[in-house]
């Protein structure tokens, strides 16, 4: 049921935002509108949505701002709009972690369609990564050990020199994927096929973004970059 999502529309632009919630509330989707980011971070932090539909030219904090720091902390949806039409900005916009991007002036019905397109891939994932996590059983098997790194799969944690570390789904996955085959380099259209899924349409980029938010929160992992083709875990797996 459509009614199980919150929507949170952030744009200054009253109008826009009355318009986006009228053609949601059609949709049978529960919105909340709100007109800048300092108090859409707040929502964020307090009651977050199960998605947001954001433009980038906010006063005070920017979209750019409000994207990244909801994807530092989770995989929520997130479809950015602007009267930006430069390919820099919508590069900017993947690369931060926002799930599409949209120029104004849109149709709002193209809007509409796109939500629902993130939404249901949003549950694809989400309950792929539930089937998974059942289907881990409590053994050497679901977990995983490379040098000071180690991975508990069935419980989604990752642990480096001991301390754990918060990382979103999608930093998980990647590391995952990474760690589970050693010295293998991927090209960046493999890690976006097993993060993103093999219908996302953004660009590669994003895959760089992963991984620079990863490094600023695991100093010295042991990824390395393979120049011209994607990245690899450059170590060999402990035995523990």
């Amino acid at each position: 049921m459509n009614n199980n999502y919150l929507i949170a529309v952030v744009d200054d632009d009253e109008n826009i935002r009355t318009l986006i919630e009228a053609y949601l509330h059609k949709e049978n989707y529960r919105t909340i509108g709100l007109a800048n980011a300092e108090d859409a971070w707040t929502l964020y932090r307090t009651s977050p949505p199960s998605m947001w539909v954001m433009d980038i030219m906010l006063p005070g904090m920017d979209g750019y701002e409000l994207c990244r720091r909801i994807r530092n902390e989770g995989e929520v949806p997130i479809i950015m709009i602007s009267a930006k039409d430069n390919e820099v900005d919508k590069i900017l916009g993947l690369e931060l972690g926002s799930d599409d991007y949209l120029v104004k002036p849109f149709s709002p019905r193209e809007l509409v369609a796109r939500i629902k397109r993130q939404l249901e891939r949003w549950v694809r994932i989400t309950n792929a990564e539930e089937r998974a996590a059942l289907n881990e059983t409590a053994s050497a098997s679901s977990r995983i050990d490379i040098g000071e790194l180690r991975l508990l799969l069935e419980e989604r944690r990752a642990i480096w020199h001991g301390e754990e570390v918060d990382l979103t789904s999608k930093e998980f996955a990647m590391l995952k994927v990474l760690a589970e085959h050693p010295n293998r380099a991927f090209t960046r259209d493999e890690l976006l096929t097993f993060v993103w899924g093999d219908d996302y349409f953004g660009s590669d980029r994003a895959v760089d973004h992963l991984i620079k938010r990863m490094r600023k929160k695991i100093e010295e992992l042991p990824v390395e970059s393979v120049w011209g083709h994607g990245y690899r875990m450059r170590t060999d797996r402990s035995e523990t």
